[in-house]
């Protein structure tokens, strides 16, 4: 699945992380180049700078070859333009928007192209099975197309795994650790990163289950 993130925030990166470790192709756009620098290297998605408001730019990106295009963005007034964009310019075949103020929940709708509006305040596992079309329910997200699962749990000061290097986890066989989302921000996983209480991590996995992957840590 090709996929553009519009906004380089954490929710948009958190979002990068999780989809290209599930094996899609991912492009993140963000007009902040600084931003942009900070991410390079760290997560393993293409990097646009620039104004994805700008039909241009979405082109370049790669709109033209989308399956879905997520508008991320802090202003809800460019979620929409985003989202127009993508469905009448370019047909992407499924488009998301963040609504950051409640108050304009009522715009994100098919007259601006949205096929589905996230409120801010929905959890990121929610966000993205919304956005991608997924239901299944045994894991907190399937994507199907890629044949894996995405898996969270959180470190709590009672597991086992507080103070261990990441690298020292035994995992499930075919299971990876996609994202740890420490303090409101996402953290490369370097196996060296010691855990701390209060993280939580997002794996992908082809074969383990929630149990397993809670074993691991707890």
């Amino acid at each position: 699945m090709n996929v553009l993130i519009a906004g380089a925030g954490r929710l948009g990166t958190q979002i990068a992380q999780v989809l290209s470790a599930a094996r899609n192709e991912v492009t993140l756009i963000d007009i902040d180049d600084d931003r942009l620098a900070e991410l390079e290297g760290r997560i393993p998605v293409q990097l646009v700078a620039g104004d994805a408001c700008e039909p241009a730019l979405l082109e370049h990106a790669g709109a033209l070859t989308a399956d879905l295009v997520i508008a991320t963005t802090g202003d809800d007034e460019d979620n929409l333009v985003i989202s127009l964009l993508a469905k009448r310019q370019f047909s992407v075949p499924r488009v998301a928007a963040r609504v950051n103020d409640a108050d304009n929940a009522w715009l994100f709708d098919g007259r601006w192209g949205v096929d589905v509006a996230v409120p801010a305040a929905t959890p990121l596992i929610s966000l993205i099975e919304e956005a991608t079309g997924a239901t299944d329910t045994v894991a907190l997200l399937r994507l199907s197309k890629a044949g894996v699962d995405v898996i969270e749990t959180a470190i709590t000061p009672q597991s086992r795994a507080v103070g261990r290097a990441l690298g020292d986890i035994r995992l499930p066989e075919g299971t990876v650790v996609a994202t740890i989302v420490r303090d409101g921000q996402p953290t490369v996983p370097d196996p060296a990163i010691p855990l701390r209480a209060g993280d939580e991590l997002l794996l992908v996995s082809h074969t383990a289950t929630e149990q397993e992957i809670h074993a691991a840590f707890q």
